[in-house]
């Protein structure tokens, strides 16, 4: 109980900000809604840079977000929770689906791609974590979530993020098997999108 009503006063002292500033509330708006665009759009990015390192770094994200989804699916039917503004007078921002508020999904999916970044490149990966931050931020801001649902959710994504990279990077079974399947997919890129000739390749 305790916990609970913390959790709502921190949610109005956020939520309670919005609407006096309407420069910041559209930028809560674009994360909240929009940032985990962001996120698609770098792992796009860093697949086709072809590089080795990158295509097992956004290998590990995608098997690590499957991990983190399936678990928050769980949760939010073992500890279902309503949304802000299903149970309490809100300023709410954006429209939403009025479901299971925890684990935030938006979290979730931000903290576990930014987390296998930083596993890979510590700069980058900082930059994509205070992204991450910001949506989390941005999902109580706007009236969708209350601050445990976020915490939770980067939770759940750092966690399994870190899990699955420490498996791959212990597992020599797992490396083969993702190498092999690495292999088999860019045999097949490599004839339809050939690499460009190095310089001591060219006529």
């Amino acid at each position: 109980m305790f916990i609970s009503q913390m959790d709502y006063s921190i949610f109005e002292i956020i939520n309670n900000l919005a609407g006096r500033m309407p420069w910041l509330d559209a930028v809560m708006r674009f994360f909240a809604s929009d940032g985990s665009y962001l996120f698609y759009a770098g792992i796009i990015v860093y697949w086709f840079s072809r590089t080795s390192d990158c295509r097992r770094m956004v290998g590990e994200a995608l098997v690590s977000a499957c991990a983190a989804f399936g678990i928050g699916v769980v949760l939010s039917h073992l500890f279902y929770r309503d949304r802000p503004f299903v149970v309490h007078h809100v300023t709410q921002l954006i429209g939403h689906p009025a479901n299971a508020s925890f684990p935030s999904d938006h979290a979730i999916g931000a903290f576990v791609i930014a987390t296998s970044i930083y596993m890979f490149r510590r700069r980058d990966g900082l930059i994509w974590l205070l992204i991450a931050a910001c949506i989390a931020f941005s999902r109580v801001w706007t009236g969708v979530h209350y601050p445990l649902d976020v915490i939770a959710g980067a939770i759940i994504g750092i966690g399994s993020a870190a899990g699955i990279h420490g498996l791959f990077h212990r597992s020599f079974q797992v490396r083969k098997w993702f190498e092999s399947g690495l292999g088999l997919y860019e045999g097949v890129e490599r004839r339809i999108w050939p690499k460009g000739l190095s310089r001591t390749e060219r006529p």
